[in-house]
């Protein structure tokens, strides 16, 4: 299918200078911009990452919470009643 397009000065100058670092027509590099536009993100980086977020290597606070908590209040009435 044919498809026309109007582009500014600059993004045509910037277009054409891009195809032919990559050696494709100025038509291909449009049709890769859209295809990988049309796929979605890529995912960036080790996912597995993500499975640490929040973990310092000290005390489990989900597993310590309402002792935590206890000591944070306890520690604020020590300090405001001194």
């Amino acid at each position: 299918m044919r498809t026309q397009i109007a582009l500014e000065s600059e993004q045509h100058a910037g277009v054409k200078r891009k195809a032919a670092e990559l050696g494709i027509s100025m038509a291909e590099y449009i049709r890769r911009l859209i295809e990988r536009d049309l796929a979605g993100p890529e995912i960036q980086g080790d996912i597995s990452a993500i499975f640490a977020l929040g973990n310092s290597g000290g005390s489990d606070i989900a597993a310590e919470g309402k002792s935590a908590i206890a000591e944070a209040f306890e520690a604020d009435w020590v300090r405001r009643t001194r």
